[in-house]
């Protein structure tokens, strides 16, 4: 292989860690439940769901490299920021100067707005509405003048993202309509990827006070914020349960239950310190989770109850 192709895969690889890909397995968790759930009324349409797939990758994408983008823009990310420590932060490792990370944050942008468009005008504009409300969010997520991010708005918008309106958004594509069981469905697993962002600014609290922002964990302070952080833990799960026992879920839906041991070491670690990868293992937990959800449904079809 020539030095030319070997640095060409090299700055390849390095777009890609920009995108944090790690972190699509929560959104591919998401439109795949949506899916599932209306798999119930119909056969799926897959080449749709692979374009789905593609979409909400891109989104995902567009909207981490965005993040990074405006949190070095605005100081909030600096050589000392814990984030910085445990992952490669494109622009502060020097990978990437702020003018080449929002060139690729437009260029996903553009690829993503481009999906949504074939997604709505080929199957529902359902799902051009609900991608104007996605749009909207990841952009002002961190940019101004809104910066919702910053203002302690940060968990409620990841989870209204990676709940309802990717659930809906994904059953929309396939029936051509809303759902209340999607909507229902949406809410233990956005609460657990809400967490994420959570445990973020747990860990962040003394840094982020510096910078400042507005975090729920600066307005709680750490102790009470522990507190929610187990509190989201508990109604997840209890949530499922409801479903289940109001007949929405089938009992095959308990199978989440066995990620139950998981989140209880999670928040034992937590009341002891908070890690330093602390939204890292919380992703775990929502990963195993929702995949339990999902051969939840898969066995309800094989296996009714």
């Amino acid at each position: 292989m020539k030095e030319g192709e070997k640095s060409f895969i090299r700055r390849m690889k390095d777009y890609f860690i920009a995108t944090r890909p790690w972190s699509f397995t929560m959104s591919l968790i998401s439109v795949s439940i949506g899916t599932l759930i209306a798999a119930e009324e119909g056969s799926i349409l897959w080449g749709w769901y692979g374009l789905v797939c593609i979409g909400i990758v891109c989104f995902h994408a567009t909207a981490n490299v965005y993040n990074d983008y405006f949190d070095t823009r605005y100081k909030v990310d600096q050589p000392d920021s814990p984030t910085a420590r445990y992952r490669p932060q494109p622009i502060l490792s020097g990978l990437f100067t702020p003018a080449q990370l929002l060139a690729q944050a437009v260029v996903l942008n553009i690829i993503t707005v481009l999906i949504g468009l074939i997604l709505s005008f080929g199957r529902s504009m359902l799902v051009f509405w609900i991608g104007v409300v996605g749009f909207l969010a990841c952009v002002f997520y961190t940019a101004g003048p809104v910066k919702f991010k910053y203002k302690a708005w940060g968990e409620f918008l990841v989870f209204l993202m990676w709940g309802p309106l990717m659930f809906e958004g994904a059953y929309a594509v396939q029936r051509q309509a809303l759902s209340l069981k999607a909507l229902f469905l949406s809410i233990p697993f956005g609460i657990l990827v809400g967490m994420v962002l959570l445990a973020n600014n747990i860990r962040d609290i003394n840094y982020d006070s510096r910078q400042g922002i507005k975090t729920i964990g600066i307005l709680l302070g750490s102790r009470r914020s522990i507190f929610l952080y187990g509190g989201c833990i508990l109604l997840a799960y209890l949530y499922v349960i409801g479903l289940v026992l109001a007949g929405i879920l089938t009992p095959w839906g308990l199978l989440v239950l066995l990620s139950l041991p998981k989140a209880i070491s999670l928040l034992k670690g937590f009341m002891k310190k908070v890690p330093e990868a602390a939204d890292a293992i919380t992703a775990q937990l929502n990963t195993f989770f929702g995949l339990l959800l999902i051969v939840a449904f898969i066995l309800n079809r094989v296996i009714p109850l």
